[in-house]
């Protein structure tokens, strides 16, 4: 019984210690979205993500990769919902990519930043064939 009360002492201890680690810590908006946006990109299967038009605008002219792009983050005190917006290579199956991404980018956030993922909603926004593919490229080579 001993036993039990310290190990109990224990474990009530280390949750303490866990919860204290983020106290007065802020976590921009920004910042969770690019981990998001690095932990999707990662992912094989998915062509692109889908934003708005400002944000491709942005990256077209900046010329850097916009690693936020399609990606909706909702934060609460220790709790983040995030939405993310793909487009998949056409022949990938929807659900596993889906899985894949929700297990990455709640494992990334987790790890990185200390925050609870209490959702990831992956929505699929368009499907990119090969042929497109070809198109973008020949166009950026002209």
């Amino acid at each position: 019984m001993e036993e039990e009360n310290i190990e109990t002492l224990n474990n009530k201890e280390q949750i303490d210690v866990q919860e204290t680690v983020n106290e007065g810590i802020e976590i921009a908006d920004d910042v969770v979205a690019v981990i998001a946006g690095k932990a999707v990109s990662e992912v094989s299967g998915v062509a692109g993500m889908a934003g708005g038009f400002a944000g491709g605008i942005t990256e077209v002219l900046s010329g850097k990769k916009n690693l936020s792009k399609g990606i909706k983050i909702d934060i609460s005190e220790k709790e983040v919902k995030i939405d993310v917006n793909i487009i998949v290579e056409y022949g990938i199956r929807i659900p596993d990519i889906a899985f894949e991404i929700q297990n990455r980018v709640k494992k990334a956030i987790e790890a990185m930043t200390g925050l609870k993922v209490s959702s990831v909603n992956v929505h699929v926004q368009g499907v990119s064939t090969i042929e497109e593919k070809e198109e973008q490229e020949n166009t950026i080579e002209e």
